[in-house]
């Protein structure tokens, strides 16, 4: 049959054109677009490696910003305690020297009213021994019909508020 043996012919020319497609792709493919496609792959290798190492400047960068920060916050919160407890120290100091001079001026008061009573206390004293020796005098005068005399009345008042 002349169509089988032609099948030898076509299938050798067929599998010819295989070979040299095949070829051309693997050469012009492996050789043509493959260095570029590694390329871009490195590209985008390099630019992820520079972007990660700029993330950890910039996460180190942070880093020591914040501990500045935190440093700073901590040397401002003691020298504000500081102020606090000084001016807490200052209050305290002026509240006693208040208080003192309160005190200073309450005593004299107090020394200043003790002397006023004292003194009224004698004299209300000295006027209840004139009244009673008025009194004595008075009563002496109209029981004995005896005149006695403003001393001697005023001694034994005296005497009798002694004891």
């Amino acid at each position: 049959m002349p169509q089988i043996d032609q099948i030898a012919e076509i299938y050798a020319s067929q599998f010819f054109w295989l070979v040299i497609v095949f070829a051309l792709l693997y050469f012009g493919i492996g050789k043509a677009m493959l260095p570029k496609i590694e390329k871009t792959i490195e590209d985008r290798d390099a630019r992820i490696q520079g972007d990660l190492a700029a993330a950890e400047a910039a996460r180190a960068q942070a880093d020591a910003a914040e501990e500045a920060y935190l440093a700073k916050l901590d040397e401002s919160r003691a020298a504000a305690q500081a102020e606090t407890a000084a001016a807490k120290h200052q209050a305290t100091l002026d509240a006693e020297a208040k208080v003192k001079a309160a005190d200073a001026a309450v005593h004299a008061k107090a020394v200043e009213a003790e002397a006023k009573l004292a003194a009224q206390l004698a004299e209300a004293f000295a006027g209840i021994e004139n009244v009673a020796a008025e009194a004595a005098q008075e009563i002496v005068a109209r029981v004995s019909d005896l005149n006695v005399d403003r001393a001697e009345a005023a001694r034994a008042v005296k005497s009798a508020l002694a004891a």
